[in-house]
């Protein structure tokens, strides 16, 4: 019987057969790693001489020894055991099992969940194998980090221990005529007294009379603090900075701050926890996107095809990042795309724009992917060769997750 000629197959066809084929050679792997597990479990090795199973895969089937281990290491995560009484426990990741045995994952799938679950809770599996089935093993690892994060935000990092809640103190001392000044701050605390001391602690302008202003940079805080009381004590006057009021600015998801969870950046880039964020907004705004101190114009229509600083910025503050479902591209290497392409009469705003990586851009002109913006997330419809129902898709990382400003 001679083999078919792909090269009378349609595009759809040949690529369809690839994912066909794909699919039966996970399973036959599955299977394998069954038998592999068998292997060892039998002590086969020392039946046949060897130290270990990977040493005898190594001239069984000619693999170097990281790919045997490899192999070995999988079939141990994926197979049954038994006890010698006869019980059968389940496999140590049971869901992964499962989406291995149907050909939905492939051995680098199942190492990226397998590291992945040495610091999650074994809850945290089936989520993180439903978006592997999806996506390719690298952007399963940035998955599982976001997932980390999520789960472990408020705990101490693994093997440190429990950190102490910051405590404001000042201590007051008078030596002689002079009060003697001491004071720890917290991160929130510290940031707002610096924003207030800054202005106030700038040299003097030189004039022909007094010259440079001879002050050191600690005699000027010093006076910049004293300024700061006499000014506190006419509460109707503040100092301003850059011409506007003295303003701690953070910037953070609305939805993040409503249920008190991921972090605020400062701006001094300093990350805050949300519920720290929470107490600071009962008197005084959060603002989600934070661009110049000017005005700026967010959609400037028809007037150009090249995005704009001012959108840039928004765009980076809203996405993060290259939206492409499992990027995880940071902004400084992506395009701002156009949805509607400009030469159609698409306008060079905020909400015909989404960031996507170099790759990712091109991808998108190049072929049968689409995007939209819903509610303000970009959102992905893969090709009918890729996904026959053409389910929307989204990137799950935190960096799609910033709202749009108002």
């Amino acid at each position: 019987m001679s083999e078919p000629d792909f090269r009378l197959l349609g595009t759809d066809e040949l690529l369809s057969a690839v994912v066909g084929d794909v699919v039966e050679i996970r399973v036959l792997e599955n299977a394998m790693m069954q038998k592999i597990a068998e292997l060892e479990r039998r002590g086969a090795a020392s039946e046949l001489g060897y130290r270990n199973v990977a040493d005898v895969l190594r001239h069984a089937v000619r693999w170097d020894l990281t790919t045997a281990q490899q192999w070995l290491a999988r079939a141990g995560l994926l197979t049954r055991e038994v006890t010698p009484t006869g019980s059968v426990l389940e496999p140590e990741l049971p869901v992964t099992a499962a989406a291995v045995a149907e050909g939905a994952l492939s051995g680098e799938h199942v190492s990226a969940v397998a590291k992945a679950m040495k610091s999650l809770p074994p809850e945290a599996e089936r989520p993180l194998v439903e978006y592997a089935r999806e996506h390719e093993p690298r952007a399963v690892k940035s998955f599982a980090r976001d997932l980390a994060y999520r789960l472990f935000q408020n705990d101490p990092e693994p093997g440190e221990a429990e950190p102490e809640l910051p405590v404001n103190r000042l201590r007051l001392q008078w030596k002689g005529d002079q009060l003697e000044v001491r004071a720890s701050l917290d991160k929130i605390t510290g940031a707002k007294f610096e924003a207030m001391i800054d202005p106030l602690a700038k040299p003097r302008p030189t004039t022909p009379a007094e010259g440079p202003d001879p002050r050191t940079r600690p005699k000027r805080d010093g006076d910049a603090f004293a300024d700061l009381i006499d000014l506190m004590l006419r509460a109707d006057r503040l100092p301003e900075h850059g011409g506007e009021p003295v303003t701690l600015t953070l910037t953070m998801p609305y939805a993040d701050l409503a249920s008190a969870t991921g972090v605020a950046t400062l701006d001094t880039h300093e990350s805050v926890p949300a519920k720290l964020v929470r107490r600071l907004a009962c008197n005084a705004g959060v603002i989600p996107v934070v661009l110049s101190g000017r005005s700026e114009q967010m959609d400037i229509g028809r007037k150009t095809r090249t995005f704009p600083t001012a959108i840039r910025r928004l765009l980076v503050a809203r996405d993060g990042g290259c939206t492409f479902p499992g990027c995880d591209r940071p902004p400084k290497h992506c395009d701002a795309h156009h949805i509607r392409h400009w030469a159609n009469g698409g306008p060079t705003s905020i909400d015909n724009a989404t960031l996507l990586c170099r790759h990712h851009h091109t991808l998108i002109h190049q072929s049968e992917w689409e995007v939209k913006l819903h509610h303000g997330t970009p959102t992905f419809t893969p090709p009918t060769w890729l996904d026959p129902t053409r389910t929307p898709r989204t990137n799950p990382t935190p960096h799609t997750r910033w709202p749009v400003p108002a």
